[in-house]
């Protein structure tokens, strides 16, 4: 096999060709990307799909770097005979990884590649991908958590990645900053609600893992709940109430983004509130047991209604 010619960079035809290899290397890294959402999420690869061209494409990016890490520390990694010190390795290895790609524009690593070109687009920077690998670090130290800590976790794995997403909807764009600041609390509340819903959602297999995420009222910031896998009625009306409110939250933003951006974020929006209120009907005792989905048809049904409404098909606003 031949090898490459080492470009000189002493033409405009070098250069052309340079440019062209790079694009092709980000597509392939984004078509990846792509393959990532599309394995591991079925709702959010379907919003996704909802969203304008323009940000598709980013978006998918960032979820699949949130989803690699995620499984770095969520069992892949100890699938393949990791230790927990060297998942952690792994982990800040990739960190290390998507700073050095934003700075510099390219990986070796195809998702972190595709990340990097949608962090540099957007302005994502580490004041939001620190704060989540601190999230992702904590499921190494597997605990009940206290309301403070699940505080802190939430912002890190979850919130950070609505305000990173809000930074694609608005990148170029130019947004009051009273607009900015309801959006940009409707970000993190959406994150927020994601989040928790999938902590009910997912009681079993966190429990397996030895993580409790939902600490109850009764004790204030040092409140725990009392196993990994007991969620008395309590305090999953708390959380049901909590989710609720940050889904409020998250729709008072929905209508001042662009237009474009809508229908995606309002399909989203929609299968967590109905996975909630599901939630919401299934006692206590059988979220432990049994992993709630919302089925097929009903999804349809939602992103249909939110479609509707939202009209992506018009000018963007």
């Amino acid at each position: 096999m031949s090898v490459p010619e080492r470009s000189r960079g002493s033409s405009g035809a070098d250069a052309t060709v340079n440019a062209a290899a790079l694009t092709r290397y980000t597509r392939v890294a984004q078509d990846s990307a792509q393959r990532v959402i599309a394995s591991y999420s079925t709702s959010f690869g379907l919003a996704t799909r909802l969203l304008a061209p323009r940000c598709r494409t980013a978006i998918a990016s960032v979820y699949a770097l949130v989803r690699v890490a995620d499984e770095v520390v969520d069992g892949v990694g100890s699938a393949a005979g990791l230790t927990l010190p060297e998942q952690l390795t792994a982990l800040r290895a990739l960190e290390a990884e998507v700073d050095a790609a934003i700075a510099s524009g390219f990986s070796t690593n195809l998702v972190v590649h595709a990340f990097a070109v949608a962090a540099r687009a957007s302005g994502i920077d580490a004041s939001l991908t620190r704060p989540f690998f601190a999230s992702m670090e904590m499921d190494l130290d597997p605990h009940d958590l206290d309301a403070a800590e699940q505080e802190a976790y939430v912002y890190g794995s979850a919130e950070v990645v609505g305000l990173m997403c809000l930074q694609v909807f608005l990148a170029g764009r130019t947004v009051p900053d009273a607009d900015r600041e309801v959006m940009t609390a409707s970000a993190r509340a959406l994150g927020a609600a994601f989040q928790n819903v999938n902590f009910l959602r997912d009681l079993a297999d966190d429990a397996a893992r030895g993580r409790g995420y939902l600490p109850g009222e009764e004790s204030g910031a040092t409140a725990t709940s009392a196993s990994h896998a007991v969620v008395d009625e309590a305090t999953k009306r708390l959380w049901v109430d909590r989710v609720d409110a940050d889904v409020a939250t998250a729709r008072r933003g929905l209508a001042l983004l662009p237009r474009d951006c809508r229908a995606g974020v309002g399909a989203a929006l929609a299968l967590f509130a109905e996975l909630n209120r599901r939630i919401e009907a299934t006692p206590a005792d059988q979220l432990a047991r049994r992993r709630i989905s919302v089925p097929a048809p009903v999804k349809a049904r939602l992103v249909a209604a939110v479609v509707l409404k939202e009209a992506p098909w018009r000018a963007s606003s």
